[in-house]
């Protein structure tokens, strides 16, 4: 029986951060921290009933722990225009305060990584920060995640460079934060920093934080990240095509990155898009299949190897 549970941390006086936890009744196994992306939540990887990517994982044993950052989902408080955060307190704050309280809970640091676009970046982006970590992760699998954009679709010109690199700095500017959710750009909202910063990040430039000149791609370009399965979506023609993809990869260190992209063409049930990769009742069949696989495949952290 799948069983699912809210767990909160304390992250500072006024901020309290929200992990769903998602296991089989009685299971011992390893733990699986999920990240999602931008005006999203956890709920990206999973349903109340018990439906996605999540619960998928913990009928197989798994015991998932789906993030909310800061202000999204069951976060408190929820972004507002007195909202100051953005991706640089993701990455130093909220992903390190949520792993270190997975390790207490669980009794070991999570195992395995998953991530849905942006949340991608987000987790490249704290390896970067504490490189101490990535030898206790034994692989990620990460869902049409890319920084910067460099593909030439029409739908990209107008959902990345018309709504996300314009009309959304206008929507930020009149109400102090963007709210994405009631607009119908994504289930949740973003801070004014954590869109400006993201924008910034997408339009390729560098991979330096705007906060203290970090680079986050210096950094990485001779580390050994963890074995990573990034998946693609033939359908997915605005947010994360191959090329962006790629590129992603090519600024990520030096491990083991593969690119997987699912679609009808390729022998899969469905051409995927950048949400159905995850929602399509035909994905257990397509990308969960081969996520355990993966898994299977480098289910030892460096440091158990060394």
């Amino acid at each position: 029986m799948i069983k699912q549970s809210s767990l909160h941390t304390q992250l500072n006086d006024n901020q309290t951060l929200h992990l769903r936890h998602i296991y089989q009744e009685g299971a011992k196994g390893p733990s699986v921290f999920f990240m999602h992306g931008a005006v999203e939540n956890g709920k990206i990887f999973y349903s109340v009933k018990n439906k996605g990517l999540a619960p998928f994982l913990a009928s197989h044993g798994f015991h998932c722990y789906v993030a909310d950052l800061r202000g999204r989902g069951e976060s408190l408080p929820a972004i507002s225009a007195h909202s100051d955060y953005g991706q640089s307190e993701s990455i130093l704050e909220d992903l390190p305060a949520m792993l270190n309280f997975i390790e207490q809970h669980h009794g070991d640091f999570p195992k395995y990584w998953i991530a849905h676009s942006w949340g991608g970046v987000l987790m490249n982006s704290y390896f970067a920060r504490f490189p101490d970590t990535i030898s206790k992760v034994a692989s990620c699998v990460y869902f049409g995640s890319k920084r910067s954009l460099y593909n030439h679709h029409i739908s990209k010109y107008f959902q990345a460079n018309l709504l996300w690199f314009g009309i959304a700095h206008l929507y930020t500017k009149k109400h102090g934060y963007l709210p994405a959710k009631s607009l119908k750009w994504g289930s949740d909202n973003e801070t004014k920093k954590s869109h400006r910063q993201s924008a910034q990040w997408a339009k390729r430039a560098p991979w330096v934080d705007s906060d203290d000149g970090f680079d986050y791609a210096q950094k990485l370009i001779n580390k050994v990240l963890p074995p990573t399965l990034h998946v693609a979506g033939v359908s997915d023609k605005a947010l994360a095509q191959p090329i962006d993809i790629q590129r992603f990869i090519d600024e990520s260190g030096c491990g083991v990155q593969k690119l997987s992209i699912y679609g009808r063409q390729y022998g899969h049930k469905h051409d995927y898009g950048h949400i159905d990769m995850l929602t399509h009742k035909y994905a257990c069949h397509d990308q969960f299949k081969d996520l355990l696989s993966w898994f299977e495949m480098y289910d030892q952290p460096e440091e158990l190897l060394t």
